[in-house]
């Protein structure tokens, strides 16, 4: 394994930070790395984020667990990310 165990976070509130995500997933598993996307254009998130975890089990749970977990008033859609 390549050691990067990465999700998917979509329908993430815009005015979301990457601290507020890793604390709400902090839960699941530790955390290496929390990167929201942002428009090239404007610089503004684009409502979706990757989350990598140390542990391939913790991001399998992430799935599991978060997927429709409401987050700041809003039902997040959590997948494992593509390598």
């Amino acid at each position: 394994m390549s050691g990067i165990f990465s999700v998917y976070v979509g329908n993430a509130p815009f005015q979301t930070t990457e601290e507020e995500l890793g604390n709400f997933f902090s839960s699941i598993g530790q955390i290496n790395n929390v990167r929201i996307v942002c428009d090239r254009e404007t610089g503004r998130p684009r409502g979706f984020a990757f989350i990598e975890f140390a542990e391939e089990g913790s991001a399998q749970r992430a799935v599991e667990q978060m997927n429709g977990a409401e987050f700041n008033g809003r039902p997040l859609r959590v997948n494992l990310a593509n390598k």
